[in-house]
């Protein structure tokens, strides 16, 4: 019965685009009624190369030669516009694609002051926490190219990676529920973190409303073994250099003066921990809706309450996976500083390898934002997104205060990555938030059967990057041709105002699960 309905309801590719309406510099509106229900409209960035690549997701579905059981992003976006407390707009950045519930890229705010606004786990993503970290060095590109190859093995052995991949760092049940609780007090109480790694760090590493009772027994068994390493998927360790500094001013309150110079990119989450999180939450919240009579259009948009005891439970339980993260990419900053020393025969103070920032771009935060001219209290859902604040804004560091927020694009294998600074527009525009990386153009599966690993290998050889990777498989499913353009999609934020560039890095070692 559900798929004569759906049937019916197909619309062909041109009812669905004439749904979507340009609105400013790559900048698009979706229509109120592209979806059911839709309480406010949608909006997505794009500029014209991309734009092709997301309008043809929506084609293909409306051919049905649809991807693999997923609905296309923009129909995810204006999903979650029918959501019970959304305000403003339905956004999706421009390295949108369809995810779990929620396109990965959208970013939702809930009224926290309407008691039917929802919390959604779909929205935050199964990796809580999920972000990224950017290490500086004084050492510049000359000092490592002859020893790039041993440097790149040196944090191989250094840093568990891959699936099962199991941590270095003693950890027993009590140490975990202390992390889980502290996040970053308890790196800088166990000597793996410097105090001032804390103040480079979104929430200074910690969410306060994290209760490690409300994760599950399950959940800490999967975390225990794996924290300080990489895990698998699209995580990673890169070795970079500056390729280009597109505001002087900025990089330099970042520590980052000249082209050359050498940083250390860490991209990894929350492992099995986060993952069990979610998982037990949407179990709860299909009870909690069956309760209290929320209805969604996908089923996948499990949702609670905020102010039900499912969603505080969720907001706590995943308030302590982003803490566990938090300390996680600490445990690994710590683990590079050892290698680097090790290899250069110095000390990572000597070698400045102070922490330039570390954004989480799965997540969802209570933050304040102008709602039609007056302020509210929102929940803010960022999944495969970025916050990026502007200048002056009370919650950035006093380092970063007339330069924005730092923002951290991680680029795929091989590819470029980007620091970006948040800015007013953004925060008017977007509940201060903007892109997180590429954004997949292939599934794994494809990409898989597409392209040839020793292909890829070679491919990244030839571009002096050094490579080390614990399964070969991974080595197709994050090829860069399996992403978008990661430098279109930090255009398209530049172009659109919602955030502006500051740094381009290129990578010369990858280290992946």
């Amino acid at each position: 019965k559900k798929k004569m309905e759906d049937k019916a309801h197909k619309r062909s590719f041109a009812e669905e685009k004439s749904y979507f309406e340009n609105v400013g510099p790559c900048k698009w509106r979706i229509k109120q009624g592209y979806m059911p229900h839709m309480r406010v409209p949608g909006t997505f960035y794009v500029n014209d190369a991309l734009r092709h690549q997301v309008l043809e997701e929506v084609q293909m579905f409306s051919d049905g030669s649809g991807a693999g059981g997923f609905i296309p992003a923009l129909q995810q976006i204006a999903n979650v516009a029918s959501l019970p407390g959304i305000v403003g707009s339905s956004l999706g950045m421009p390295d949108l694609h369809s995810g779990y519930g929620f396109a990965i890229g959208n970013v939702a705010a809930f009224d926290m002051s309407d008691p039917d606004a929802v919390v959604s786990p779909g929205g935050v993503g199964f990796d809580i926490n999920c972000g990224v970290r950017l290490v500086r060095t004084n050492l510049d590109l000359k000092d490592v190219k002859d020893v790039k190859e041993q440097l790149a093995q040196t944090l191989f052995d250094h840093i568990p990676v891959g699936v099962g991949s199991q941590g270095v760092i003693p950890t027993t049940m009590r140490d975990l529920d202390d992390a889980l609780e502290m996040g970053l007090d308890w790196s800088v109480r166990e000597g793996y973190a410097w105090a001032e790694d804390k103040e480079h760090c979104e929430e200074y590493g910690r969410m306060l409303n994290a209760d490690p009772s409300k994760v599950s027994m399950r959940a800490k068994k999967r975390g225990i073994p794996q924290l300080g390493t990489l895990g698998a998927g699209n995580h990673y360790a890169e070795i970079q250099v500056v390729d280009e500094i597109y505001d002087s001013y900025a990089a330099s309150r970042m520590g980052i003066d000249r082209e050359g110079q050498v940083c250390i990119l860490i991209h990894s989450g929350s492992r099995g921990l986060g993952h069990q999180v979610a998982t037990d939450a949407l179990v709860k919240m299909e009870r909690a809706m069956a309760r209290d009579k929320i209805h969604v259009n996908d089923r996948q948009l499990a949702c609670a309450r905020i102010n039900s005891p499912e969603g505080q439970e969720y907001l706590a339980g995943m308030a302590a996976a982003a803490n566990y993260a938090w300390v996680n990419r600490q445990s690994m900053t710590f683990l590079v500083r050892q290698a680097f020393g090790k290899m250069f025969n110095s000390t990572p103070d000597d070698l400045d390898m102070h922490v330039v920032y570390d954004v989480s771009h799965n997540i969802a935060k209570i933050e304040e934002h102008i709602v039609n001219g007056r302020p509210k209290t929102l929940l803010v859902h960022r999944k495969g997104s970025t916050r990026a604040f502007p200048p002056h804004h009370p919650l950035i560091p006093v380092d970063y205060q007339f330069t924005g927020q730092p923002v951290l694009i991680g680029g795929t294998m091989g590819t470029a990555s980007y620091v970006l600074t948040g800015t007013e527009q953004g925060m008017a525009e977007t509940f201060g938030s903007t892109c997180h990386g590429a954004g997949r153009a292939l599934s794994r599966s494809k990409s898989r059967k597409e392209l040839g690993y020793l292909e890829v290998l070679r491919s990244l050889e030839s571009k002096g990057i050094s490579i080390r990777v614990a399964s070969p498989k991974l080595v197709t499913e994050e090829a860069p041709e399996s992403y978008k353009d990661v430098d279109q999609v930090v255009e398209t934020c530049h172009a659109a105002g919602i955030s502006k560039k500051c740094i381009k890095l290129r990578p010369i070692a990858v280290i992946k699960g």
